[in-house]
Formats: C-alpha cells, sequence, structure tokens
C-alpha cells in the first residue's frame, strides 16, 4: 500500500525579474503555494508501454507528495514529438509536465523535427535502460570478447536486430561497431519485441535491445545476454557484464525517460517540480514496480539531466551521421 508522504516545502528564492514579461511565467507569490491544482503529465507514447508505465507509476506516488492529483495524457505520433511539441508549447505555469524521452536528442539528426532538447526546462531524469547485445543460447560465443572475435572473422554477416532504422537500438548497434572494430548486418524489426522473436526463431544473429524486452526469453533460457552498454551492472540482469567490465570502452547506450516543462516555466516553481517528484521516484513502491516491470531506476538532477541531454544530442549526432541516416 503507497505510504503516505507530507507535501514537499521549498524555500523560495524572490525573483529579480522586472515587468511581466511573457517569458517571466509564475510569479515567486504564485510558486510560493505550488501546485495549487492537479498537475498533468503528457506523455507522448501510446498506453501500456514502458514510458506510460514509467509515468503512471511516478504518477501515483507524486500524488502523495504534492497532495494534489496528477493525470496521465498519452499523445502519440511523430515517433513522439508530437506529445512533445504539445509539451514544450504548454503554459511555462508547471502545471503541465511532459515524459521525454532519448529520441528528443535525435529528432532534428534524423530529420524528423526541429524539436530540440532546449525547448525544454529540465527536471530530472527518472529511468534508464542499456542496450543489452542478446545472442542465440546457442550461439559460438558465450562472452563480449568471443562475440567481437567472430564478427571480425565473418565481417557483414553478423545480423543484428533492432527496433527500427535510426531507432535508439539501431544507434546501439552502430555504436558497438564503432566501438569494437566490426562490421554487422543491421535488420530492421516493427520493434524490439518483433526483433527478439527473430532472435529466438533464428533469423537474425544478436539483439540490442534493453534487458526488459529480452528478459523472459532470458529466464527461459533462449538467449543469452553477453553485456549491457551502462556504466554499472544492470539490476534487471545484475549478472552480466558492462562492455567496459568485458574490456569494451563505449558510451552509456540506451533508452531513458525524465520529466521536462516549457523552457520558460520559473526556476522556483522547476525546484518544486523536482523535489517532489525526485523524492516519489525514490519510493520503494516506486523501485518495487519498477523492477518487476524490468525497468531501471536512474536519477538525475535537473542540471545533470540537461548536462545529459546535450551530450546526447551530440554524440547522436555523430553516429546518424555515420550511418547516413541525415
Amino acid at each position: 500500500m503507497k505510504k503516505f508522504l507530507s507535501a514537499v516545502t521549498l524555500s523560495v528564492l524572490a525573483l529579480t525579474i522586472g515587468g511581466c514579461g511573457a517569458s517571466s511565467g509564475a510569479s515567486s507569490d504564485d510558486a510560493s503555494n505550488f501546485p495549487e491544482k492537479s498537475i498533468e503529465i503528457i506523455v507522448p507514447a501510446a498506453a501500456g508501454g514502458g514510458t506510460d508505465a514509467t509515468a503512471r507509476a511516478l504518477a501515483n506516488e507524486a500524488e502523495d507528495v504534492f497532495g494534489q492529483s496528477i493525470g496521465v495524457l498519452n499523445k502519440t505520433g511523430g515517433s513522439g514529438s508530437v506529445g512533445m511539441s504539445e509539451g514544450a508549447n504548454a503554459k511555462a505555469d508547471g502545471y503541465k509536465v511532459t515524459m521525454v524521452f532519448v529520441e528528443l536528442t535525435m529528432f532534428k539528426h534524423l530529420g524528423l523535427s526541429p524539436l530540440t532538447y532546449d525547448q525544454f526546462k529540465p527536471i530530472g531524469m527518472i529511468n534508464f535502460d542499456p542496450a543489452a547485445l542478446t545472442v542465440a543460447a546457442d550461439a559460438p560465443y558465450d562472452t563480449l570478447e568471443e562475440f567481437i572475435a567472430y564478427a571480425k572473422d565473418h565481417p557483414g554477416e553478423v545480423s543484428v536486430g533492432n527496433s527500427g532504422t535510426g531507432s535508439i537500438w539501431h544507434i546501439a548497434a552502430a555504436s558497438l561497431e564503432k566501438a569494437a572494430g566490426i562490421k554487422v548486418n543491421h535488420v530492421p524489426h516493427e520493434g524490439a519485441a518483433p526483433a527478439v522473436t527473430a532472435l529466438v526463431g533464428g533469423h537474425i544473429d544478436a539483439v540490442t535491445v534493453s534487458p526488459a524486452e529480452v528478459k523472459t526469453q532470458l529466464e527461459a533460457g533462449n538467449v543469452k545476454t553477453l553485456a549491457v552498454m551502462a556504466d554499472t551492472r544492470s539490476d534487471i540482469i545484475p549478472d552480466v557484464p558492462t562492455f567496459a567490465e568485458a574490456g569494451v570502452e563505449i558510451n552509456p547506450t540506451g533508452t531513458w525517460r525524465g520529466l521536462t516543462v516549457p523552457k520558460d516555466t520559473p526556476d522556483d516553481v522547476v525546484a518544486k517540480l523536482e523535489e517532489g517528484f525526485m523524492k516519489a521516484a525514490e519510493d520503494e513502491d516506486f523501485a518495487e514496480f519498477m523492477k518487476t516491470n524490468g525497468l531501471g531506476i536512474e536519477l538525475k538532477s535537473s542540471e545533470e539531466f540537461e548536462a545529459y541531454m546535450k551530450q546526447n544530442e551530440q554524440d547522436f549526432g555523430e553516429i546518424i551521421g555515420e550511418l547516413g541516416l541525415n
């Protein structure tokens, strides 16, 4: 049962902004009592997926923190750009929050949307699920080192499935190529689940999708995961080493989810949102929900999240350019 958490109280810094320009948003007087009504989280993805599940579980815990109801609005389309655009252009008063994900830092490089991370003010990052290099249980390699050696001996022959051309899991496989000095055959699918099905069916040799998406097949003994593209091991598959542990240096690559508001939202309102949502994300019930559903938790402050998105946009720009996808 959810534990009741008292409403968050913060000291509010007075704004030293003259006048009431459009960019000033709510005043300090407004922020001192924030929130005074319900908050809405825009989820730029369909109901039932990992992004939706994360948002709803977090909203459930955050209602106790803020003492207000928190609704979730699914707004699909454009690989997430439709919902994110609505969030970026919402009234900058803190009552409409958008859950963004990794594709936000890829849109402009792929030519899908002019939307970028700097059209938002970050609240914080909640989740990170690394790419997990997974192969068939009977594959002739049991370690990342052996996989790389095999790929070098068979250039372009090892087929790696992804969730679509230009998707984060396609980028993950391309990052593997670059870091390991190998060449693979990229095979796009209509999502991660079909790619995993193709792997189990023997139609491809590997996938670079999240631990959550291979967990069931891994537990069934149909596949084996060789390494994860993260700084630390995944709580979902803790026995699997990181790429660094396996001797390959690679930037952490995977899908992440975080909360944002329009860029003109006042800093003191953002501070209250950050304090409240981070407290909710640290709740034991939220942690248990995420673990049960194979979703990782990685918290970053608003400042850390902004720097992280900036670095992602730079890194993905290079990789997407090398792949010729822009």
